[in-house]
């Protein structure tokens, strides 16, 4: 009987593991390194994480661009396949463009630092005239003057293609902006963004919008519910 019950053991064991119940070393599961300004899948739309962080609920969670998700869209981590499905959309805000992601715990190594772009803290809005910088999937990081600003958003001439999409915003180390797009100037049936976005001899070129951060976490707090009290790691 014990011999049996040791059998048994093992072969739960060996099912558990072969399912990924069982995660550490052992299993050889390696979590998604994910910041502000990585790639992340959502569904099938590739798009770029905001920042991540902790909520009131102590959540790890995420933020992204609205019109890049829909509630329950599985998420995974673009640069991280090993790591399966690492989050959940939880919220989207269709008119206000933005969305938000708790992330499973034990499939995300959450950092502060992707590339050139470290948050630390959420910055004041930005002020027309101010230098701002911009880290996308796509187009990586780079910065540009702000135009004009308002209550919800501001244009700014930092280079947004698709795919940039939720990208973090920051005036050196703090959050201000999401990354939501351009504005699509049309030449000849040709996006002016997509040919002359980073050209060195062009530049000034379509400019990006971003939604004022603050005003996106406020209105998160306002419903109450996941990523509300947000605070970046």
């Amino acid at each position: 009987m014990v011999a049996l019950g040791i059998r048994v053991a093992l072969t739960v064991a060996a099912v558990a593991f072969g399912t990924g119940a069982l995660c550490g070393p052992a299993s050889g599961y390696r979590p998604a390194v994910l910041g502000g300004g990585s790639g992340i899948v959502l569904g099938t739309a590739a798009c770029t994480l905001t920042t991540v962080g902790y909520d009131r609920e102590n959540r790890l969670v995420g933020l992204t661009a609205g019109h890049c998700a829909e509630v329950g869209a599985p998420v995974r981590a673009e640069h991280a396949p090993q790591a399966g499905v690492v989050g959940t959309v939880a919220a989207v805000d269709h008119a206000n463009d933005y969305a938000v992601i708790v992330f499973d715990r034990g499939r995300v190594d959450p950092v502060r630092q992707v590339a050139a772009t470290l948050i630390t803290g959420i910055g004041a809005p930005p002020r027309q005239g101010d230098i701002v910088c911009k880290n996308g999937r796509t187009s990586g990081v780079n910065c540009g003057i702000v135009w004009d600003t308002h209550e919800w958003w501001f244009q700014n001439q930092v280079c947004s293609q698709p795919g940039d999409s939720g990208g973090p915003v920051t005036i050196g180390d703090r959050l201000v902006g999401m990354n939501v797009g351009h504005l699509g100037l049309d030449a000849l049936g040709v996006t002016v963004f997509d040919l002359v976005c980073q050209h060195p001899a062009a530049p000034v070129h379509d400019p990006a919008v971003a939604t004022q951060i603050g005003m996106v976490l406020a209105d998160i707090d306002r419903t109450g519910g996941p990523g509300s009290g947000f605070r970046p790691l």
